[in-house]
């Protein structure tokens, strides 16, 4: 049975989805399209990615029997993991196929304002379907689009040399909200790759001042949530904007440390490279410059 969150938590997601939306919004308008957000990535085409994810949220906090607004999607969506999570975004971005800015800020704020309707009564704690067939709490699903937008606001200001600020109160809400509510509830498939699973058991407790202290335990393959504990092999200490930028590529490992943002001690520190190998979010890899459609077309870049 899932435990409501405190309904601070649950106001303050809220609050910073709503503000970050408006946020990303002017940013989106302010750097010029064609310019290289990543490698690979335009910022209308890193636009169009985040908010495609809007708009499918907008459907799966609904709480009917509404269509899906991708169903060619929809079997790639329950069947993906985190190392094909990429093909799965060249899926979605091949059916939004939307590239101007200003409608796309346009677009982004306005699903925004409708989850934010749609959920105003829910209880926090509602489990949505996710990808992977995960079953992740409605705050963390918020939470999730924050950092979104977060990590992908970075991408365009540094392109555009603009400022770009993640406070750290609003990035911890990915951790605490998002990735420790899934995985306490069900990931699902999510991390399950098919790869060499280790046995025994790793514990890595994580702290920060603006998170709970978590414990996350691997054991022989499968992650779960666990109160902390004197049998923890090794302590991350985080600042949850670096941590996030770490977890999903911007950053590096040795400059996190390097710089003090993330600091790690243990009893058995050797355990922590092969936990997170076992225990990763998306990796940040090339997009496809022809992005194909679940009917096996393409459909090119606008």
């Amino acid at each position: 049975m899932a435990v409501s969150r405190p309904n601070h938590q649950w106001r303050i997601v809220r609050e910073t989805l709503e503000q970050v939306g408006a946020r990303f919004a002017r940013l989106l308008t302010s750097v010029p399209p064609e310019t290289m957000a990543t490698r690979d990535w335009t910022v209308a085409e890193t636009g169009a990615h985040v908010a495609s994810i809007a708009w499918l949220y907008t459907a799966i906090v609904r709480q009917d029997d509404a269509p899906h607004p991708m169903p060619s999607l929809a079997a790639p969506i329950a069947s993906t993991n985190v190392d094909t999570v990429a093909d799965v975004n060249d899926l979605v971005l091949g059916s939004y196929s939307e590239r101007d800015p200003a409608e796309l800020a346009r677009r982004l704020r306005a699903d925004i304002g409708q989850i934010l309707r749609v959920t105003e009564q829910l209880d926090p704690a509602t489990l949505i379907p996710w990808l992977g067939e995960a079953r992740v709490p409605l705050a963390g699903l918020l939470a999730h689009l924050v950092n979104e937008m977060h990590l992908h606001g970075w991408d365009i200001a540094r392109s555009g040399h603009v400022p770009w600020t993640i406070p750290p109160r609003e990035a911890a809400l990915f951790f605490d909200l998002f990735l420790i509510g899934m995985i306490r509830e069900d990931y699902g498939r999510l991390m399950d790759t098919g790869g060499p699973r280790r046995s025994g058991r790793i514990a890595v407790q994580f702290h920060s001042r603006y998170t709970a202290p978590a414990t996350l335990v691997l054991r022989d393959g499968r992650v779960s949530v666990e109160e902390p504990s004197p049998r923890t092999d090794v302590h991350v200490a985080f600042d949850p904007p670096t941590l996030n930028l770490m977890l999903f590529g911007r950053v590096s490992r040795p400059k996190a440390l390097l710089t003090g943002k993330i600091a790690v001690w243990g009893r058995r520190l050797w355990l922590l490279p092969p936990f997170l190998r076992e225990v990763h979010l998306p990796a940040n890899r090339r997009p496809r410059r022809h992005y194909p459609t679940a009917a096996g077309e393409t459909v090119a870049d606008a």
